[in-house]
């Protein structure tokens, strides 16, 4: 009977959670048709088709029209938005496929162990550095690319 009704209050609660997109647990919600994550804002208010739908989608579908959406991102801030996490987060990704390619290949061969081994200590010891320098220049690039 007790796992009964947890079942339900569980039931309950979740269903809760999904009719309202700004549920407390802080996570963010998904959009029902392309499955990306946004924020809150990105997604469109109603139930049936539109229920958790982000406003990319509800352009694409013909839920609203694209000039009736302030917050939409086009193709060409959408590209440049991802160029620019790009920019900010790719030394890290090099520097985690260098220093696997380094433990694989590099091993065996003195001279360039030694060389490729210094120049991953020093870009290990920069790219951190820069990419926290950089910090404020990518949140006012940011801000400008978000409507």
């Amino acid at each position: 009977m007790v796992f009964q009704f947890l079942r339900t209050s569980l039931h309950a609660e979740t269903t809760k959670c999904s009719r309202n997109a700004h549920c407390s647990t802080g996570l963010m919600p998904t959009c029902r048709l392309c499955k990306s994550t946004y924020p809150a804002d990105q997604f469109i208010d109603g139930n049936g088709p539109r229920h958790l739908v982000c406003v990319r989608c509800a352009v694409d579908e013909g839920y609203l029209a694209a000039e009736d959406v302030s917050n939409l991102y086009d193709d060409q801030t959408a590209k440049a938005r991802m160029s620019l996490f790009a920019r900010r987060y790719g030394p890290i990704f090099w520097l985690f496929v260098c220093w696997t390619l380094w433990a694989l290949l590099f091993q065996g061969i003195d001279l360039w162990t030694t060389l490729t081994m210094g120049a991953l200590i020093l870009a290990t010891l920069g790219v951190p550095i820069m990419f926290f320098l950089r910090t404020a220049k990518f949140q006012a690039q940011l801000r400008q690319l978000t409507p």
